[in-house]
């Protein structure tokens, strides 16, 4: 099975992405990622210390690991703040993969301004990042974010944290369809059955942050959104029955026994 998720000039063996906000210290986010088998852990830099040697730094947490840190530009609201954070955040960190957001609703939604994101995402191609980028689940969208140069393009599922799970099944085929990079479903995952689901409708992997930080066991939930993410892929790759309304006989009715 292709179990490699190719994000520009990046490899990673999982698909799956998880967070590190919320948690109640950086051990349970080391260990709970460590569980996951997660490569990859976004951050919010204007929110998290990942460049102050100085003061409790999480990229301490994984120096001794393969997983590497995703900046995010959570926190941002106008593509000007967004590409100055990740542009200071490269000079800082060396890191060239990022994950783009620029929000537009900061009361409610948090649902993403896309134009602003579309904006910041031409600029920050120029200057050479591998931008996998947060927006609306609008194919419309999601292929203009492509054209602009994102490498990945993330779809919300649901409001981030809503754990709402997957509101628009039919979108996420939608964006699949209208884009050629990998598409990570993100924001809204409640449970290990929405990362299944995501997968399973054809997402290239799942972004989840709130649904393990916040389980009552946030190690064992990020194990079963490991394997959530791996059952989903396979049963995507195995290719589902058609659905249909009536009852099929599961066993040959030819040559039945005459009574």
């Amino acid at each position: 099975m292709d179990n490699i998720l190719k994000i520009g000039k990046y490899e990673f063996n999982s698909r799956l992405i998880v967070g590190s906000g919320k948690y109640k210290d950086f051990t349970t986010t080391r260990e709970a990622t460590i569980a996951s088998g997660s490569e990859l852990i976004t951050v919010a830099i204007r929110r998290v210390n990942i460049t102050n040697p100085n003061e409790e730094n999480l990229l301490d947490y994984f120096k001794d690991t393969n997983i590497k840190l995703l900046p995010n530009s959570a926190g941002c609201f106008t593509a000007e703040e967004a590409i100055t954070t990740f542009r200071l955040m490269r000079e800082a960190t060396g890191i060239d993969i990022i994950k783009l957001e620029v929000i537009g609703d900061a009361q409610k939604t948090l649902y993403p301004d896309v134009l602003e994101t579309i904006k910041a995402c031409e600029v920050l191609k120029k200057d050479g990042f591998t931008i996998m980028t947060y927006t609306s689940d609008d194919p419309i969208m999601a292929k203009r974010l492509e054209d602009a140069g994102s490498d990945a393009i993330m779809p919300l599922a649901a409001p981030i944290g809503s754990g709402l799970g997957i509101q628009n099944r039919y979108n996420v085929a939608f964006i699949k369809e209208a884009v050629s990079v990998p598409v990570i479903v993100d924001a809204g995952v409640g449970c290990a059955s929405d990362a299944a689901i995501a997968m399973e409708l054809g997402a290239q992997g799942v972004l989840t942050n709130t649904a393990i930080a916040q389980a009552s066991d946030p190690i064992l939930m990020a194990t079963a959104m490991k394997n959530a993410v791996i059952a989903g892929r396979m049963s995507y790759k195995a290719g589902r029955i058609p659905k249909k309304p009536y009852a099929t006989a599961s066993s040959p009715v030819d040559g039945l026994i005459q009574f």
